[in-house]
């Protein structure tokens, strides 16, 4: 059984840094397809990262490119999301989302629809 848990939100000013941890148990341990997604009340659900464990590739949003870096811990079965420079409209819940239905990894950033598992999700919020 796969579950994810997400850590590491919380309040911070902008041009702060955040830490993000999604902690997976139950993936495979090839072909990882891990992605971290953000929400806001009222809007969609927003691709911030894309991690595929086959190419060892990340691919980002424009909105947070040179600002958050996503890295992998296997041996602590994390995945973790570098976030600098905070500004007030990365405010939101933080999701982890992993599996892609059918197996492989979506080229790009997004697309919540194909992913199996996720998790609760934590909150971060940027003041200005």
């Amino acid at each position: 059984q796969v579950q994810l848990v997400e850590s590491g939100g919380g309040s911070v000013q902008a041009g702060g840094t955040m830490r993000l941890s999604c902690v997976y148990s139950g993936l495979p341990v090839r072909g990882k397809c891990i992605s971290w997604f953000r929400e806001v009340p009222g809007q969609e659900r927003e691709g911030v990262a894309r991690f595929s464990s086959d190419s060892g590739h990340t691919l980002y949003a424009d909105s947070v490119k040179g600002r958050f870096t996503v890295s992998l811990d296997d041996s602590k079965s994390a995945l973790y999301l570098q976030m600098n420079s905070l500004r007030s409209e990365d405010t939101g819940m933080y999701y982890c989302g992993a599996s892609r239905r059918g197996g492989g990894c979506p080229g790009r950033v997004g697309l919540p629809d194909v992913y199996i598992h996720w998790g609760r999700g934590t909150q971060v919020t940027v003041s200005a």
